[in-house]
């Protein structure tokens, strides 16, 4: 590889990573606006909690089934027109749920909205693989991960601001429904779907195959990419592990500013700002683990998932110990530290999928961890909303501190698993 290629090739892939970390963004910020909304739309009586928990549940079921099944198209087809086409709709659904008032459109939109919104990490995760070697996905992927806290901490800084300056519910939908749309152009035009697209060779990954067959004249059928996924272990591990990781994710992003009003006693707009710290801490963390990853576990994410999992506990824990009285700044302590070490999980479950099904099942694997991922909404959604209904929101707190020590015991089964699916060791 000539000096001049390796610039090219390396400017190229962080135009890559910085385009598609926005583009991403934009989906979060259509899908995390509610968490803001429902403190709203719950005093102004125009939905029940009941009615929010379940559009939660379904939304996040539905979603996970889009990433597994948008997964399986996506390995297959452009990711670039397919991230562009599901953040449009996302778009569009934000904007119609935001005119509406009746409890059924409320449901339609958003469920369709949990379909659209499966359309962008799937493609993306299969143009990371095809962009990033596997020796330094995890660090890499891991600070691509950051658009996961970015969108989320935008979406709940903007509508913040759209409450401070005395606007409704409803434009907390509008505005990022405008947003996403002009982010689908940027999406369409400037991320590439992989350095072919960009006019430069793909990645060489023959001394992780353990073959000099090139990437171009590979055959990868349908039964191979099954094969990668459902018959590797590790990767039946992680998907059960992720499951209590998004019950802890999306128990706090989910309910974050309507508990700590209703717990705590803490306004929506500072409750919405201790969110985003918790964003925030997100972003540090998610970039901590991966490095700590690759520099210290040699690409073996599973073995930081243990640690992070413990301390997200011990952080929950905290949480729900500390006295109703206790000082703003100590709640907030604890909810960065939970952000800090939750996030390191839910980044690299998606680069040990990435890496265990390699790039040529990348998608399918990241849609498999989606359907069990989000089948935790089971849980953080109509789940939080009943055990917080009836047995306060200490019980609610107290049972997502176990779930993160349940998820630690599963990538305690995976301890040993190689770094990747490759033929060829690392």
């Amino acid at each position: 590889m000539t000096q001049d290629y390796s610039d090219r090739f390396h400017r190229a892939q962080w135009r890559f990573i910085i385009y598609s970390m926005i583009a991403y963004a934009f989906f979060y910020i259509t899908r995390k606006n509610l968490s803001m909304a429902q403190p709203e739309m719950l005093a102004q009586g125009v939905i029940t909690k009941e009615a929010l928990g379940t559009i939660l549940t379904v939304h996040g079921v539905l979603y996970g089934v889009s990433r597994f099944v948008n997964g399986f198209w996506a390995d297959k087809l452009n990711g670039r027109i397919f991230m562009t086409i599901g953040l449009a709709l996302s778009a569009l659904m934000n904007f119609l749920f935001g005119c509406t008032s009746l409890t059924i459109l409320f449901a339609a939109f958003w469920i369709i909205n949990g379909w659209t919104q499966g359309m962008g990490f799937p493609p993306c995760a299969k143009m990371l693989t095809h962009w990033i070697h596997p020796k330094e996905l995890a660090t890499k992927m891991s600070i691509w991960n950051t658009s996961h806290s970015f969108g989320s901490a935008a979406a709940l800084g903007l509508c913040s601001l759209l409450f401070a300056m005395g606007y409704g519910w409803r434009w907390c939908f509008y505005v990022p429904a405008a947003l996403a749309g002009l982010a689908a152009v940027f999406c369409f035009f400037c991320v590439k779907d992989g350095p072919a697209e960009d006019g430069l060779p793909e990645l060489d990954l023959s001394d992780v195959r353990g073959s000099t067959e090139s990437n171009e004249t590979r055959k990868v059928t349908d039964a191979d990419r099954r094969r990668l996924v459902f018959s590797n272990r590790v990767i039946w591990l992680c998907a059960l592990a992720n499951f209590f990781v998004y019950v802890v994710r999306f128990g706090f992003l989910d309910w974050g500013p309507t508990f700590l009003k209703e717990y705590k006693g803490i306004p929506v707009s500072k409750g919405g700002l201790m969110i985003i710290a918790f964003e925030l801490a997100a972003v540090v963390g998610t970039i901590f683990a991966g490095w700590f990853t690759d520099k210290v576990f040699k690409g073996r994410g599973v073995r930081t998932c243990v640690f992070c999992m413990f301390l997200t506990g011990l952080c929950a824990l905290g949480f729900w110990y500390l006295p109703a009285g206790a000082a703003i700044w100590k709640a907030t302590l604890l909810l960065m530290g939970t952000g800090f070490f939750i996030y390191g999980p839910q980044a690299l479950i998606g680069i040990v999928a990435a890496q265990q099904a390699t790039n040529d099942a990348a998608a399918m694997a990241n849609g498999f961890m989606g359907i069990m991922g989000y089948a935790a909404t089971t849980v953080s959604g109509l789940g939080i909303a009943l055990i917080s209904k009836h047995f306060g929101w200490n019980a609610a707190l107290l049972s997502i501190g176990g779930f993160a020590l349940v998820g630690m015991v599963f990538f305690l089964f995976a301890w040993n698993a190689n770094a990747t699916g490759y033929k060829a060791e690392q």
